[in-house]
């Protein structure tokens, strides 16, 4: 069964049931276990960048969205240095989102070797 961040079961999310404003903002968000059998069909289909995509995006799911934002800013191009990526995996690994933690890590090395760090 797929369904909502809301636990509302996807067939219950229909168009007309927004336009009637009888969804809430959890029923519009996907779910974390929706994303891993999502990530389960794309390494089944030989496409396994997209199932670690999808299995980051799980994690990331049950973070608040202002903290997502808040990291995405703090990952672009010269915005923090090595030890504020560092404490930012610290953080993912304690939501827990080991599999983010390790993607921000590899960033960091990425931009050290590129001279991306502020």
């Amino acid at each position: 069964m797929t369904r909502a961040f809301s636990g509302r079961d996807a067939s219950e999310l229909t168009p007309d049931r927004l336009a009637r404003e009888e969804l809430d903002t959890d029923d519009v968000r996907i779910h974390p276990e929706t994303l891993e059998l999502q990530a389960q069909v794309a390494e089944q289909h030989g496409n396994p960048q997209l199932a670690a995509n999808f299995r980051r995006a799980a994690e990331l799911a049950l973070v608040p969205e202002a903290e997502v934002m808040s990291m995405y800013e703090a990952l672009r191009p010269h915005r923090s240095t090595a030890e504020e990526l560092e404490l930012l995996a610290r953080r993912l690994e304690a939501y827990p989102a080991p599999l983010s933690a390790a993607l921000v890590r590899e960033a960091a090395d990425v931009y050290v070797r590129r001279g991306l760090l502020r």
